[in-house]
């Protein structure tokens, strides 16, 4: 099933950052896994589904395992649900379950997968990337990141500090006349490559840079890896691009956060 792909690449990014901080946390439950990577951004407190579900009782209690888990830690947190997991009237049902928990959903995401990227629509501009194996390339990708995605700088720095995490989450910026302006980031697991992190400055959007630099991360990537199969979870401003790109939707991922 196609989306397994795309669930099994997401935990497996999120278990690659928790295996790298002091306080990160991995386990395996009956049909929730947990990597948690102890940190103050909660979205990286992360619990999944992780096997499928026949009734809203069965969620109920996979959401409760993962509720205890958190809460004899006092963290905050979230739950991450590939739908394609639920049968249809648990899917239905889902925000009023969570709600009983007090859980609330923060995002909905598709669940994209290309068998291999089509060429580029268009000529893109050039773009110094440089792979994250620096402090300075690093700070660039923190910078950016938190900028895009509206989180503050220290938490996003809590996440990716540890420079042995960049050995398996490949991590690229790109420069524009010497100045950082977009990033992209690869993870492998579930037979493809993972794409995470795609971010633009604002003053440098719809430029094609961000599209630059997403290609450059895949093309490193197959090279390495000789993975061409590639997912990813689209937001509403990249969705065009990707399907331009040759991604289709197969799953939508939800995130549920206390």
């Amino acid at each position: 099933m196609d989306f397994q792909s795309v669930e099994t690449n997401l935990r497996e990014s999120f278990r690659v950052l928790a295996a790298h901080r002091p306080a990160g946390e991995l386990r395996e439950m009956d049909g929730v896994s947990i990597a948690s990577a102890g940190v103050a951004f909660q979205m990286f407190n992360a619990a999944f589904l992780s096997a499928p579900v026949s009734s809203e009782l069965q969620m109920d209690r996979r959401v409760a395992q993962a509720a205890v888990h958190f809460a004899a830690r006092g963290q905050s947190w979230a739950y991450w649900i590939c739908e394609g997991w639920l049968e249809n009237r648990t899917r239905r049902r889902l925000k009023q379950l969570f709600r009983k928990h007090n859980l609330y959903q923060a995002v909905e995401l598709p669940g994209m997968v290309a068998e291999s990227v089509l060429p580029a629509f268009r000529e893109l501009p050039y773009v110094d990337v440089r792979r994250v194996s620096s402090e300075p390339v690093k700070d660039a990708f923190c910078a950016i990141g938190s900028m895009c995605f509206n989180v503050p700088l220290s938490w996003f720095r809590e996440v990716f500090d540890a420079d042995s995490v960049w050995a398996d989450f490949a991590g690229y910026v790109g420069y524009v006349d010497g100045e950082p302006v977009s990033t992209a980031a690869t993870v492998i697991g579930g037979g493809a490559v993972g794409v995470y992190n795609v971010a633009t400055l604002p003053g440098y959007q719809r430029r094609g840079y961000g599209e630059a630099v997403m290609r450059h991360a895949l093309e490193q990537a197959r090279l390495e890896h000789g993975i061409s199969r590639t997912i990813l979870q689209a937001t509403p401003q990249g969705f065009e691009l990707y399907q331009r790109m040759g991604y289709r939707t197969v799953t939508s991922v939800a995130v549920f956060c206390s």
